[in-house]
């Protein structure tokens, strides 16, 4: 924060916690980057199209959104996202590659001063997953406006395998994308938020005042007219809340079973790993573990037809490897005759689909409940829990809770995002407080671009 007096009282316009995707395209619109429609493009869907065309001199920042996004639909419930996702990637979820009908112009008359904190480098949580993994999205869907990741890509090495990239490479092109745009003055990386409080500034208006430390522990502190919520949601891991989760053998991260396979600590000879969730985080788990020949245990709460269950909703095409796992999940059910089979083409994996854990023991045991009530009893080696997480709130009042859709319970991408005005971003319940990316339920970085959009629009923001 070398550029910023910490406690010099001037008020910065927009304070953004979090540096991830989310964070940096707020940055790129914040300082000047602004999109127009180019009149010689021609978009796919005609009525967009029409409407694009009625008013080509002025920029998406100062069109009516609400208007532009009426009978767009999409994969995501937030229309700005559907919308901008519709203009920079036109009709993507057919796997066709229509070009942008967007241009760039920088403008920096438009920029408005901010200030992004993060704890890490830019890219936020990616810097923190599993480093070999391939991505779940499409390696066009990743990207950022102005810089096509495949290019990148391919300067960067061979061809982009299946069209995904993995996120260790995901993260160095969002590192690479803030010094390219040369976003760096705006970011202020090592940076600890510990409290948001609303105070008031110069003329009693109300500002917010931003708390935390910086690299060394060096605290600071600082006035922000608008704060944007941009944390992601991969800090907390979720909890079954059972006895003995906090037993030495039981683990909620998928580093921690990288870091006992590099310890060597898995083979075909240990006892089972249990694997308890049914996301791609548990489905990672269960291929790493498998790679070794380690035996595998997986138990989850779904059934393995239903159609909430991630896997049913992927094509099997694009994504071999966890088509594969739900194989493995359907073929291999504890209970059922084809398991024990010898001639089973996924020996020394289980499924236990429709059971939860009860408890785990301190002799490594764990005993598992089916839903019509049946306990199960078995030995493991290691247990994984990877049933989600929660973000870290923690610089807010009661975590937050008060700003979500049901007030009382925790925030979730899933169960309950930010309450915010789906054209502008704004939180319902804080004047001069936005949310955006997986804290509104956007958990696919193709749509939290529409965030950015609708924070930075020039009517109805308050930003500006």
């Amino acid at each position: 924060m070398e550029n910023q007096d910490r406690d010099s009282g001037d008020i910065i316009p927009v304070v953004i916690i979090g540096n991830g995707p989310s964070g940096i395209c707020l940055s790129y619109l914040l300082s000047g980057h602004t999109p127009y429609v180019s009149q010689d493009a021609a978009h796919p869907n005609p009525l967009l199209q029409h409407k694009l065309r009625e008013q080509p001199d002025l920029s998406l920042l100062e069109q009516d959104l609400e208007y532009l996004c009426e009978g767009l639909e999409g994969r995501s419930s937030n229309p700005v996202a559907v919308l901008f996702d519709s203009l920079l990637l036109p009709d993507s979820d057919f796997g066709l590659e229509h070009s942008s009908p967007l241009i760039w112009r920088y403008e920096p008359e438009r920029a408005i001063p901010h200030l992004v904190l993060g704890r890490g480098p830019p890219g936020g949580a990616w810097h923190a997953m599993e480093g070999s993994m391939l991505t779940l999205s499409l390696a066009n869907w990743m990207e950022l406006p102005g810089l096509k990741l495949k290019d990148w890509l391919r300067e960067k090495r061979r061809n982009v395998r299946n069209d995904r990239a993995t996120p260790a490479e995901i993260a160095l092109y969002y590192q690479h994308y803030v010094s390219q745009k040369s976003l760096e003055q705006n970011f202020a990386c090592g940076t600890t938020v510990t409290e948001v409080t609303r105070v008031h500034g110069d003329g009693d208006e109300p500002c917010w005042r931003v708390t935390g430390v910086q690299r060394q522990e060096v605290p600071f502190s600082i006035l922000a007219r608008n704060v944007v919520l941009a944390t992601g949601t991969h800090d907390i891991p979720a909890r079954l809340r059972v006895d003995g989760e906090s037993l030495p053998f039981v683990c909620h991260s998928f580093w921690e079973l990288e870091a006992a396979i590099s310890r060597g600590e898995l083979d075909e000879l240990s006892e089972p790993v249990l694997v308890v969730g049914a996301g791609l985080t548990a489905a990672d788990a269960v291929l790493a573990t498998r790679h070794l020949s380690a035996p595998v245990y997986h138990a989850f709460r779904r059934s393995v037809t239903d159609p909430g269950l991630i896997f049913n909703q992927l094509p099997k095409l694009l994504y071999p490897e966890y088509h594969k796992v739900h194989q493995m999940m359907t073929q291999q059910q504890y209970g059922s005759p084809t398991s024990s089979s010898s001639s089973s083409s996924y020996p020394n994996y289980l499924s236990f689909p429709k059971h939860r854990v009860v408890k785990f023991l301190p002799n490594k045991k764990c005993i598992l409940e089916s839903d019509l009530g049946q306990k199960t009893a078995i030995q493991v080696s290691k247990a994984l829990v990877l049933i989600g997480s929660h973000p870290n709130l923690s610089f807010l009042p009661d975590h937050g809770r008060s700003l979500g859709v049901y007030r009382n319970e925790p925030i979730s991408c899933r169960r309950n995002p930010i309450d915010v005005d789906p054209f502008t971003n704004r939180v319902t319940e804080a004047p001069g407080m936005y949310a955006m990316g997986p804290l509104v339920g956007e958990n696919f970085v193709r749509f939290l671009k529409g965030g950015a959009l609708a924070i930075v629009r020039k009517k109805k923001s308050g930003l500006h």
